[in-house]
């Protein structure tokens, strides 16, 4: 397989610049989720709480992005051929639903708060979700500048996080005006529920996404069509079946078929197909290729999708 491996020299670079930059962001907005969680206790501010719920979120997508980053370096073994890349799926399904229980914990107490608003310490409340939106600016202006936010599905969940978390400081910060200018005491609980339909909604599309991929689904960025395309228009093949597209984990996806070559098709001949079609595919974004090579003689099913049912029970639909 070494045609693929000679595409590999930037993704390595983005690797490590990716680390740095989320280790970084990690450090900060963790030490900063603190201080506002802590903050929003003392003012008793449901706003500051549920940002800072929203940056435990955070923190928590930072740090799984980090673990899988490192436990992705692990080398495959013989009880897991991929190695440990699916982990960061794993992580972000898991971080997906607590967002998604945060956010209904903070409907809840809201809830309460419209009914009979506390009195919340509006000064402290401003200082501290001034401080947070420029925390956020901050992390999100090393992430711009050193990762790797258009590609890769975890920095991008990351971005994605902080750019909503300044809304919600901004929400606070807002919230905290009204109720230092007008007494509005219902600004508190209705920033910490626009803030908490945030966290639900970001909860939901990671959930979603990382289900798909546990599904095995084929790759979003990935057009079925063109790809079957590209196969069927190879020189030397007649026809393909038993495909499937999937990912193993972001930025990594796999394709295995069947394909139906000419009888006297050499090896070396099969091969050097073989490497042409790795290469096309390489550039819709596959980069693990598996073709199993059958002559005419070998056609047992027409159809380009697997057909497998589950009651086969073993292989004999194959009409050898």
């Amino acid at each position: 397989m070494a045609s693929h491996h000679s595409h590999d020299h930037h993704h390595h670079h983005s690797h490590s610049s990716n680390k740095k930059v989320l280790l970084i962001s990690f450090i900060i907005i963790t030490s900063y989720m603190i201080v506002e969680a802590v903050g929003g206790f003392i003012t008793n501010s449901l706003a500051l709480i549920s940002d800072a719920g929203h940056m435990l979120s955070d923190s928590v997508a930072l740090g799984i992005a980090l673990a899988a980053l490192i436990l992705g370096e692990k080398a495959a073994n013989q009880s897991k051929t991929y190695g440990y890349k699916r982990f960061e799926v794993l992580a972000a399904a898991l971080n997906g639903i607590t967002l998604i229980l945060i956010a209904l914990y903070i409907f809840y107490e809201a809830i309460e708060r419209f009914a009979n608003p506390p009195e919340v310490a509006t000064t402290g409340m401003l200082i501290i979700s001034c401080i947070g939106l420029l925390v956020n600016i901050l992390v999100a202006w090393i992430m711009m500048r050193g990762g790797d936010t258009e590609e890769n599905l975890n920095m991008r969940g990351a971005f994605l996080h902080v750019l909503s978390d300044m809304l919600g400081s901004v929400g606070a910060i807002v919230a905290a005006l009204l109720m230092i200018f007008f007494g509005f005491g219902w600004a508190d609980p209705l920033a910490s529920v626009l803030v908490a339909l945030l966290v639900l909604r970001s909860g939901f599309y990671v959930t979603k996404s990382s289900i798909h991929v546990l599904m095995e689904g084929t790759p979003n960025n990935t057009n079925v069509d063109e790809v079957i395309g590209i196969l069927q228009q190879a020189k030397g093949i007649h026809s393909i079946h038993d495909l499937h597209i999937w990912s193993i984990t972001s930025g990594l996806n796999a394709l295995s078929c069947h394909a139906v070559v000419d009888d006297g098709m050499t090896i070396s001949e099969s091969e050097s197909m073989l490497r042409k079609i790795e290469h096309d595919l390489y550039h819709h974004g596959i980069s693990h290729v598996t073709i199993q090579l059958e002559t005419t003689s070998h056609q047992h099913d027409e159809s380009i999708l697997c057909q497998i049912k589950g009651d086969q029970g073993g292989h004999h639909h194959h009409h050898h």
